[in-house]
């Protein structure tokens, strides 16, 4: 499928048998120059090479980097995030899945090596993300296609370009393509301390908007309610208090929502839509309670609301790489401008990926693990 041919061309996951060959046995790139050496040198990376416990099937594995061909970019890993879509590829639950064996990691930035004699984008020095997911970002060092990477500024913090494909590009997108929202309108989110949720909050507060924020209660609630107010977000309720009659009163002093962005699903997802504006819509982007979207007839029928999805790798599919990267510039822009930080993050060395892979499937985790190159 479309994955694996994007790993294919970067010298990646799906050649790892290519690369554990005989040197005699190995195929030899066309003639190129570089900006740097193109010595052999060894990669840590890591590689999982059936579905299944990211902590059971995810090795930490040394591989041979590919030399750079004309049009390929050697690229030095700097930080990458585990994502809720990593695991989800890892264990075989995702709309992408990569050939195996594979390098894990759909996200992160890296520093520009060496480049291939048809490459005129990028140089060595910038700083790179991967255009699309599947090119395996858990690792030091790996040759891409040019076409596969887009450049970044430079002068934006480590952990913000490091997060700023997945999550905000999500936001952004969601908060925008749905409804014509104006400012002083309401947005309702649930899980709204995840990397998304967070910086919904930002992006709409930059745009005038409004955020109902809606949490699980937890040991540590006024922490993270304390925190979000800090991003910006302008109430915040636990799924428990969303369903009390006392909510009625709430929308008599702020207006109606007509978006509702849900990650989670199940009971969650009904009361959202329970509290839309009639005419609203309800984007959902995730599934965390594995429970289908339940919406009345009545909600329908009466209230003419609205159910749709939202997956970022399909917008990519429908827009072209320059939509893409006006997109990035456009957070950026708002990166510099202090109205976008990265998520609550804790950057864990590479060779301790286990205790990352377990922080990053535990309940009522609000700290993304970043790995470190």
């Amino acid at each position: 499928m479309w994955v694996c041919g994007a790993l294919c061309r970067a010298r990646a996951p799906a050649q790892l048998g290519q690369r554990l060959l005989p040197e005699s046995r190995r195929r030899r790139p066309a003639s190129a120059s570089f900006s740097a050496s193109a010595e052999p040198s060894r990669v840590r990376a890591l590689v999982y090479g059936h579905h299944g416990d990211p902590a059971k099937v995810v090795e930490l594995k040394n591989l041979e980097l590919a030399a750079v061909g004309g049009s390929d970019v050697h690229v030095k890993m700097l930080a990458a995030p585990i994502n809720p879509s990593d695991i989800n590829m890892i264990q075989g639950n995702y709309g992408l899945l990569p050939q195996l064996p594979a390098v894990g990691g759909n996200e992160g930035v890296g520093q520009v090596v060496a480049v291939g004699s048809s490459v005129t984008g990028v140089k060595p020095g910038d700083w790179v993300i991967p255009a699309n997911p599947g090119l395996g970002t858990w690792r030091t060092e790996a040759v891409f296609g040019e076409e596969e990477l887009i450049t970044v500024p430079s002068d934006i913090p480590l952990q913000c370009t490091a997060t700023l494909g997945v999550n905000p590009c999500t936001a952004y997108r969601m908060l925008v393509d749905f409804e014509r929202l104006q400012p002083g309108d309401s947005v309702i989110q649930n899980a709204s301390n995840s990397g998304v949720g967070q910086a919904v909050i930002q992006i709409a507060a930059a745009l005038g908007l409004r955020t109902i924020n809606v949490l699980r209660d937890r040991p540590d609630l006024q922490k993270l309610t304390d925190r979000l107010k800090n991003l910006g977000a302008d109430h915040i309720v636990t799924e428990e208090g969303l369903r009390k009659p006392e909510m009625k009163s709430f929308f008599k002093d702020v207006p109606q929502p007509r978006l509702a962005l849900n990650c989670v699903g199940g009971k969650s997802s009904t009361e959202l839509l329970r509290h839309l504006a009639p005419g609203g819509t309800m984007v959902t982007y995730g599934a965390m309670a594995k429970q289908p979207v339940i919406a009345s007839a009545s909600q329908l029928i009466f209230k003419d609301l609205k159910l749709r999805g939202f997956w970022l790798s399909q917008w990519k599919k429908d827009h072209s790489p320059d939509q893409f990267k006006e997109l990035i510039l456009t957070l950026c822009d708002l990166i510099r401008r202090g109205q976008l930080t990265a998520p609550a993050c804790s950057e864990v060395p590479l060779q301790d990926y286990l205790r990352a892979l377990e922080a990053s499937t535990q309940p009522f985790v609000s700290s993304k693990q970043i790995l470190t190159m």
